[in-house]
């Protein structure tokens, strides 16, 4: 993408009818943006039907769900789970006998890392092992699912899976370095990229994040041409994460956190959906806004974006559902602080010569450097201790209504869906919310 295609309206269009087949390509987490999604299809009647990812043995071997996790699993979800483990990835894979990926880095220390080299003709028959397990355990998922779905239904399909941080002590101190490190403790980005490890972690990245979303899409073929030719309609969904429009400056403007090693599987996905476009296939990566998740915390100020989106609140329309939004935020700050402090100190960092260099979107992702690193920990650290309690903070409830907005502007949009690549930036959430919630409340008012 040479620039942001942003989503500019908030989508009328809706195809989904009770008795439509709702699939979650992934597993379901409290705090991630899959959770308002599902209440959409569960809303629209849609028959939500899952997948799991499976656990792994004390010996590392891959295994579906046991009785007990299964049932909390599907009570969680609220469908039915295809217990069949399709673990993305292939870090714990190898040939009989051999070595897997995190078997060797294992042997990795904070002193040697840098320099260990990594045989990649091993490292290549993992990824086959791999990638051959995933499409075997997903060709039978589809067998599953195909028996589950009555011709002239409409199907969505949302993709949901990301990461693949290998298990390695060292690269856990490494991570802390690179994402929280500041000062001494500070490590740049692009060494963990030159080295070995953070080849093979990029690798990873890929095939979690990006490809199962092109195997999901080919391995559905036969379910999708025969929803088709009876009738129905199928989608594709991911999410994706390529920086966010929020107001700077009072102007929306594309920015984004830095260093997201994540970013270039990112961009892959990106790629998938515009080849699955082109070839008819309606797929929709849409790249959301910054939130806080179990697996985001590790990134010191990823939460940042997303305080001014209470600027964005009043600007698209504002109202007493904003005026109280606002309200709640103070309510959590200490005594001697308030929602404007944070603003401002959140306005200072984004409108710092440090931070400039880091709004150009075509040379995204960009590697971290000292000064930003200081600035952007440091402020997250600063507005942190403005609370009252360190684990109740601002971006906690803004992450909430991002969520539930974000959720229904894909299940809207994905019925129609204006292209294979969307930003839903801080205007369009903004309006979501005061749209779906201020009305509300106004309606439940005069009612």
């Amino acid at each position: 993408m040479k620039k942001p295609n942003p989503l500019t309206h908030f989508p009328r269009t809706n195809i989904f009818r009770p008795g439509d087949v709702f699939v979650l390509f992934g597993e379901l987490f409290d705090r991630g943006y899959a959770t308002h999604l599902v209440d959409q299809a569960k809303k629209a009647g849609m028959e939500i039907v899952g997948i799991t990812v499976g656990r792994r043995d004390e010996a590392n071997v891959l295994r579906p769900l046991n009785d007990e996790e299964l049932a909390a699993a599907e009570a969680r979800l609220g469908g039915k789970i295809i217990n069949v483990p399709i673990m993305a990835g292939f870090d714990l894979d190898a040939p009989e006998g051999e070595p897997t990926p995190t078997d060797l880095l294992a042997k990795m220390t904070l002193e040697t890392w840098q320099d260990e080299k990594l045989d990649w003709s091993h490292i290549e028959k993992c990824r086959n092992v791999g990638v051959e397990r995933f499409k075997n355990a997903l060709s039978e998922v589809m067998g599953i699912l195909d028996g589950m779905i009555a011709d002239g239904r409409n199907v969505f399909f949302a993709h949901t899976m990301a990461g693949g941080i290998p298990k390695a002590k060292v690269f856990m101190v490494i991570a802390n370095r690179v994402y929280k490190g500041r000062g001494a403790r500070h490590m740049s980005s692009q060494t963990l990229l030159d080295s070995d490890l953070g080849k093979l972690i990029l690798q990873n990245f890929d095939e979690v994040s990006a490809n199962t979303f092109r195997h999901l899409i080919d391995l559905s073929t036969a379910i999708r041409a025969r929803i088709e030719a009876s009738g129905g309609q199928v989608r594709y969904s991911a999410f994706g994460y390529h920086g966010t429009g929020i107001l700077v400056a009072n102007e929306y403007r594309w920015q984004t956190y830095t260093n997201y090693t994540q970013g270039y599987a990112k961009m892959r996905l990106e790629r998938i959906a515009e080849e699955a476009w082109n070839k008819g296939i309606k797929a929709t990566v849409y790249n959301c806004p910054e939130i806080r998740t179990n697996s985001s915390d590790v990134f010191a100020g990823i939460e940042l974006p997303l305080i001014p989106l209470l600027l964005a609140l009043k600007k698209e329309g504002g109202g007493e559902w904003v005026a109280q939004q606002w309200q709640a935020c103070q309510d959590l700050l200490a005594d001697g602080f308030t929602v404007d402090d944070v603003v401002r100190k959140i306005s200072d960092m984004q409108t710092s010569e440090v931070m400039r260099p880091f709004y150009d979107f075509s040379s995204w992702p960009m590697p971290n450097n000292p000064g930003q690193s200081d600035l952007t920990i440091g402020t997250s650290s600063e507005i942190t201790a403005m609370h009252r309690d360190g684990k109740a903070l601002i971006s906690d409830l803004l992450s909430r209504l991002v969520v539930e907005a974000v959720g229904q502007l894909i299940f809207g949009e994905s019925s129609a869906p204006s292209g294979p690549v969307l930003w839903l930036n801080h205007d369009i959430v903004a309006r979501t919310l005061i749209e779906t919630k201020g009305s509300a409340r106004n309606a439940l008012e005069a009612a």
